[in-house]
């Protein structure tokens, strides 16, 4: 595969503007004498914070060409956008104009922090703002090294894959991986419908795994995966049947228009969107190897202690004969297999962009970095709606990326999709 023909772009936790047309706002500002600037900045910090304004400098210093002197300036307060009125600055602003000799003028200050160094420079034209680069060491936030993109590219490509040669409408995939032993570890599709989800599932719990916790799907994917570095898509195409209607992320409502026979499967449920799934299998496989650990127990305590409770006969099809116990304590057994915490650390590779719900599960669950190919512009969680990925009052942070397919990286539905597999086929 040519991953030169693909890119990978960072998507960041704040929207990105042109570092020539950031928004502004309006702000009272004065010139101020050099010993009057602690006093003044103590009380104004107090009777006009600057709540939503942290990343800008409160006090602008400027040397003035003539005599070389330095010249102070104070933002006062905010004013309003439609008025420029002096008189309009609250009362206890105003009684500092006359004891320190201020001449209040109206300026403008940039409305957002800046998410690039080249943001920043522009904004500190207009007024001199505070620029953190990202203190989260993730790797592929400064760029990926020709290995990292060959081995991204050839994932979603399997991905994508997934998603369209499984099921017919086209669905949604997810693949979580292991990027420290590029190894997938759970890799699913929606199942918000009977017709896409696996009527023959067995359940979570009794899924067959291997010593190294991989299950059957998922020996497959990865043999998929790592067979050749060119990853053929051929056959894909006749597949798409050119709607994305039963994408779960883009339409989470559309499976209340489909008929529903419960007799036909019984894995499908309205929210098992792509990466809830694959959070579920991913969960499974940690069970079937860290059976005694107190987490898995504690699960169970919270489900009723009846021996006719679905706990007790999920907890007993773990221990029956037909699971392989021995690879499993073979697996125990291994040093190097150490029971993680979540998904901590594991990547996820998604074809669409995911809804608020999978985002937000996506953060409970630790995962450290999110591809998708296609943006979701009716529900998306992480750029094209919200941007969770910013909003400072999670716990965790993942980073976000978006894989642009070789022709066509702004496609976002099925149509679109036909045209970008095409030039994916031909490089493949």
């Amino acid at each position: 595969m040519d991953s030169s023909a693909w890119e990978i772009i960072h998507i960041p936790d704040k929207p990105a503007f042109s570092p020539e047309h950031q928004p502004t706002l309006k702000v009272y500002a004065s010139v101020i004498k050099p010993k009057f600037a602690n006093t003044i900045v103590r009380q104004l910090c107090k009777i006009a914070p600057l709540e939503d304004l942290r990343h800008v400098k409160r006090v602008r210093r400027k040397i003035l060409p003539n005599n070389g002197e330095p010249q102070l300036t104070v933002i006062l307060c905010l004013a309003p956008e439609h008025n420029d009125h002096l008189n309009d600055m609250p009362p206890d602003v105003q009684k500092l104009v006359g004891p320190y000799e201020l001449s209040p003028f109206i300026t403008e200050v940039c409305k957002y922090a800046a998410v690039s160094k080249e943001e920043w420079e522009e904004q500190c034209k207009i007024w001199p703002t505070s620029f953190h680069p990202p203190t989260y060491n993730i790797d592929g936030i400064g760029g990926f090294s020709e290995e990292d993109k060959q081995s991204i590219c050839k994932f979603m490509s399997v991905a994508i894959n997934l998603a369209v040669s499984s099921h017919k409408p086209l669905v949604n995939a997810a693949m979580i991986v292991d990027p420290s032993v590029r190894r997938v570890i759970a890799s699913e599709t929606d199942q918000v419908y009977p017709s896409s989800a696996p009527c023959d599932m067995t359940t979570s719990e009794t899924i067959p795994f291997n010593e190294t916790g991989e299950s059957t799907h998922c020996q497959s994917v990865n043999r998929e995966a790592n067979a050749s570095s060119e990853i053929c898509l051929s056959g894909v195409l006749e597949k798409l049947n050119g709607s994305s209607h039963a994408v779960a992320c883009l339409n989470p409502w559309q499976w209340s228009l489909q008929p529903h026979d419960g007799d036909k499967c019984s894995q499908w449920h309205p929210l098992r969107h792509a990466s809830i799934v694959a959070i579920e299998s991913s969960a499974a496989r940690d069970r079937y190897l860290f059976p005694n650990s107190s987490e898995s127990f504690g699960m169970d305590h919270s489900q009723p202690s009846s021996a006719d409770s679905p706990a007790k006969k999920q907890k007993t099809s773990i221990n029956s004969p037909g699971v392989q116990n021995d690879s499993r304590e073979a697996a125990l057994r291994d040093p190097s297999m150490e029971k993680p915490y979540l998904c901590t650390g594991y990547d996820i590779f998604l074809l669409w962009e995911p809804c608020t719900m999978c985002a937000m599960a996506l953060v409970h669950q630790r995962i450290k970095r999110i591809f998708y190919a296609f943006p979701n512009p009716t529900a998306g969680g992480l750029g094209s709606v919200y941007r969770l990925q910013g909003e400072k009052s999670l716990n965790h942070h993942y980073a976000v990326f978006r894989v642009l397919l070789p022709g066509h990286g702004h496609a976002h539905n099925a149509l679109d999709l036909d045209q970008g597999l095409k030039h994916v086929t031909a490089e493949s």
